[in-house]
């Protein structure tokens, strides 16, 4: 049990298997390629800051974020590389993308013009790149529209501007049918070549995301974006690559145990009914702490070296497990939800195949309450 967190529930972070991981993705970047980490979203469920110190430790300097507080925090535990904000940040904030030094893409060239006036009013030169929509239909320019060859080109010709690049983002690098991508990475070479035969000179342009990072190296440009596979996350098995490993596991400890007999219900809407006499496992956490509430009707934990199913339904703040057929189960036995345990194991790809998501939807809904354990 850990103690220090004040629950018979936690979350366990592996930085030995990130440090892994990451070594494997340096492994697979093109010649001249340098690698951001991309650690939005608490690093993916992972913890932001334990995880960016392990990464810088291990060469990298250039991180991933998708809100000015993120940037913030990794300023504030001494990150002196570059921060990029892989989402658009509005122009109300130009005064904290540079008090913080931040690069931020742009699609306009309002934005451009107020952080142009800010970083005069400072002294200061802001960094910025063009978003480009490729295909994703998220943010971007249209990759498609000859006009924003010169809209990219009079924002670099600003005040205080220096447009070190542009990125995009791929839609379907992770399926076997590469038409789509191929295609997404040929419009977004088609601008960057259109804005380099117009003068400008790039440092900075972006395109691989996690699959393209490992198997496609033509779009590896000057900086790869992995995301998820840092943390041993796949959304197919299309981009598998030997030796990496899931770095989070979720444990808990049972808090009760109980002998029903046949006919008695457990949980909500009597969603198990016991078809003979079982016994309970009561474990303190529920879907509150990111475990979806549907995977109690297909999902199981391990208890002992076997595997266990969830009997009803997920409660908030507790759920159940069947451990009727597994022998010497004691009050306060490790139970692990999300990880290895006795040569077995559950992948929150297991809870994600079942409920129709992916394993990052999983791993970033797990650390609204559960205390964290860093072991290396």
């Amino acid at each position: 049990m850990y103690k220090e967190g004040l629950r018979p529930a936690w979350v366990e972070i592996d930085l030995k298997a990130l440090e892994n991981n990451i070594k494997i993705i340096q492994s697979r970047v093109a010649p001249g390629c340098d690698v951001c980490g991309v650690v939005k979203a608490n690093a993916y469920g992972h913890g932001m800051k334990e995880c960016a110190r392990i990464m810088e430790k291990n060469g990298i300097h250039t991180f991933g974020v998708s809100t000015l507080a993120e940037a913030i925090e990794l300023r504030e535990m001494g990150v002196k590389g570059r921060v990029i904000m892989l989402g658009l940040t509005p122009a109300l904030f130009a005064d904290t993308v540079l008090e913080y030094d931040i690069l931020t893409g742009f699609i306009d060239l309002s934005f451009v013009k107020a952080l142009s006036d800010e970083a005069v009013r400072r002294g200061k030169t802001a960094e910025v790149w063009a978003v480009i929509d490729t295909g994703m239909g998220r943010i971007g320019y249209q990759a498609k529209d000859p006009a924003i060859i010169e809209e990219i080109v009079e924002a670099s010709k600003m005040p205080g501007i220096r447009v070190v690049g542009i990125f995009s983002h791929f839609a379907t690098a992770d399926e076997a049918d590469r038409s789509f991508t191929d295609k997404q990475e040929h419009r977004f070479n088609n601008v960057r070549n259109a804005l380099m035969d117009r003068g400008l000179s790039f440092e900075l342009c972006s395109l691989a995301n996690s699959p393209a990072t490992m198997d496609r190296p033509s779009s590896h440009f000057d900086l790869c974006r992995p995301g998820g596979i840092f943390y041993g996350r796949y959304q197919s098995g299309v981009t598998f690559v030997e030796g990496i490993e899931p770095v989070l596991s979720f444990r808990a400890n049972i808090v009760q145990l109980k002998n029903i007999p046949e006919g008695d219900s457990v949980s909500y809407e009597r969603s198990f009914i016991a078809g003979r006499p079982s016994t309970i496992a009561t474990l303190g956490f529920g879907y509150a702490d990111g475990i979806p509430r549907p995977w109690s009707k297909v999902g199981r934990a391990i208890v002992n070296g076997q595997y266990a199913p969830f009997a009803g339904h997920i409660c908030m703040d507790q759920c159940m497990l069947d451990v009727t057929d597994i022998p010497n189960v004691k009050l306060g036995d490790e139970v692990t939800i999300i990880g290895k345990s006795g040569g077995l194991e559950v992948r929150a790809e297991d809870l994600a195949d079942a409920l129709g998501t992916i394993g990052n939807d999983i791993t970033c809904n797990c650390d609204s309450r559960l205390p964290y354990v860093y072991i290396e």
